[in-house]
């Protein structure tokens, strides 16, 4: 079996940057760099007056506080090892422009994040009333980092606008009310956790928590199949003279949106994708050169950087062959 060095620069694909190497986190020459842009930014109404803002934990630089702003006003702090807020105190019925800054310790900031958009509901007026309790909670470990949590929808007057989720006392995420599932992420290998899920309605009105759902993560040496891409595939094409790989892949379920890949080749890592723009929610595909022989064999797979900022596990591994599809 014959490889090829991986050429030093690699094709585009669509909608797709390349950006450099920096693999498993924070990479050596980071100290001092400004932090970078936070990516994967979301907002979503938590109720009349409140919206619930997410985004992914920025792996670039040394990040202390990340700064949320509404419009061009500065309106939440968030420490760095946190990355979603509620940003309340909002008028209902308007529409509100969030961007999001990470800022190191020596106060510097870096660029804003892409500008994402939410609107707040009606007020209801006289609105007492709170949902009732979310039925049927179950979860499972997904791997040693994250779990998946369901529940029974609840029910509202009014309706039901958002569902908050607790670990322990700590409100730790929110999601719409037309979700009655989550992955929580950015978990501790080897622990037990508990977690309880709360419906809340566009006045404020917050339901009892559902039953408590204790869940115990896998041990730290499980291979993160959970948190892997699945559905991977990989073939090969000659075109203009030279072959190509290309794959597709279902991105992993979590909580929170996927920005950036690594793709593996030959065991080495070749290249990292990062989203310019809002990444697909399905199944994704990215092509890449590799040179101009028949007859050579690579071996590829891929994995994506969580929300949280840490690196989910590989998709299975495929060999291909240049020259070997027609």
């Amino acid at each position: 079996m014959r490889r090829l060095p991986v050429p030093a620069a690699l094709a585009l694909g669509m909608l797709l940057l390349v950006s450099s190497c920096g693999w498993g986190g924070t990479a050596d020459g980071d100290e001092g760099r400004l932090p970078g842009a936070p990516t994967g930014v979301t907002a979503a109404a938590g109720s009349a007056t409140s919206v619930h803002v997410m985004w992914n934990a920025v792996s670039t630089g040394d990040v202390s506080v990340y700064e949320v702003y509404r419009d061009a006003t500065k309106v939440e702090e968030v420490p760095g090892s946190e990355h979603m807020v509620d940003v309340t105190r909002l008028k209902p019925s308007t529409t509100y422009v969030f961007t999001v800054r990470a800022r190191d310790a020596e106060g510097r900031l870096g660029p804003r994040s892409r500008e994402v958009r939410a609107r707040t509901p009606a007020a209801v007026a006289a609105d007492t009333s709170a949902p009732s309790r979310p039925g049927e909670a179950r979860g499972r470990a997904a791997g040693s980092r994250a779990v998946q949590l369901s529940w029974t929808a609840s029910t509202d007057d009014r309706g039901v606008v958002s569902y908050d989720i607790y670990q322990g006392d700590t409100k730790i995420h929110s999601v719409g009310g037309d979700q009655t599932a989550a992955v929580v992420t950015g978990l501790r290998p080897g622990t037990r956790y508990s977690f309880t899920v709360r419906a809340r309605d566009a006045a404020d009105n917050v339901s009892p928590a559902g039953a408590a759902v204790r869940l115990t993560t896998a041990p730290g040496t499980d291979d993160g199949r959970d948190t892997a891409p699945t559905d991977f595939r990989a073939t090969t094409r000659r075109a203009e003279g030279a072959y190509h790989i290309d794959l597709s892949w279902l991105p992993p379920e979590v909580d929170g949106v996927i920005t950036e890949y690594q793709i593996q080749l030959d065991g080495r890592p070749a290249t990292s994708l990062v989203w310019g723009g809002t990444p697909p929610r399905g199944r994704a595909t990215y092509s890449f050169y590799v040179g101009q022989e028949a007859g050579v064999s690579h071996r590829v797979r891929l994995r994506a950087r969580l929300p949280d900022g840490t690196w989910g596990g590989f998709s299975a591994e495929r060999t291909v062959t240049t020259g070997g599809d027609r």
